[in-house]
């Protein structure tokens, strides 16, 4: 049997531990993170993209399925009918491309926005403006905010979701 990649199951929130363990083994890991810009600071800015789940790259027949049902942390190869399901290479590759999608898009946004609050573009040609949260487009991370100009006519603007941030109260 070849290499092949296999999705590998880890514990609830133990996919950083399990991910090093994999690379001390010198195990071929993929774990896809994303970057995200969470409310509170000191929570984590790099969330699994699959939460539980990682790719690995294996000759089951060398390396034997117990090493993965054994490790510490791990809950085992994602099976069906008792036999390791394998993961085309072409999905793992198009994972890898989202995830540098969403990475070049400033990341996430996990802020929580409600259409109509205030606030506050970051970076680009508008940093420094305030603006209203309109929207989160579908399918992409990036966000609509209506900028007011001149009297009382708002423009409507697309901006990356990283690029604006909630208003802090004074």
């Amino acid at each position: 049997m070849a290499e092949a990649w296999y999705a590998l199951r880890s514990k609830p929130r133990k996919e950083e531990v399990l991910w090093r363990q994999l690379l001390a083994h010198e195990v071929d890991v993929f774990f896809p993170r994303i970057k995200v810009n969470p409310v509170n600071p000191r929570s984590r800015k790099l969330r699994p993209y699959f939460p539980g789940y990682m790719f690995v790259q294996v000759d089951l027949d060398e390396v034997g399925l117990s090493k993965f049902q054994w490790m510490p942390h791990a809950i085992g190869l994602v099976s069906f009918d008792g036999e390791p399901a394998t993961v085309p290479e072409n999905l793992i590759h198009a994972i890898h491309k989202r995830v540098d999608e969403i990475a070049a898009a400033g990341g996430e946004f996990y802020d929580g926005l409600k259409p109509g609050e205030p606030v506050r573009i970051s970076s680009g040609p508008f940093a420094g403006y305030e603006a209203i949260f309109d929207m989160r487009l579908p399918g992409s991370e990036r966000v609509r905010v209506l900028i007011q100009m001149l009297s009382d006519r708002k423009v409507s603007v697309e901006l990356k979701a990283a690029q604006v941030e909630r208003k802090k109260n004074r």
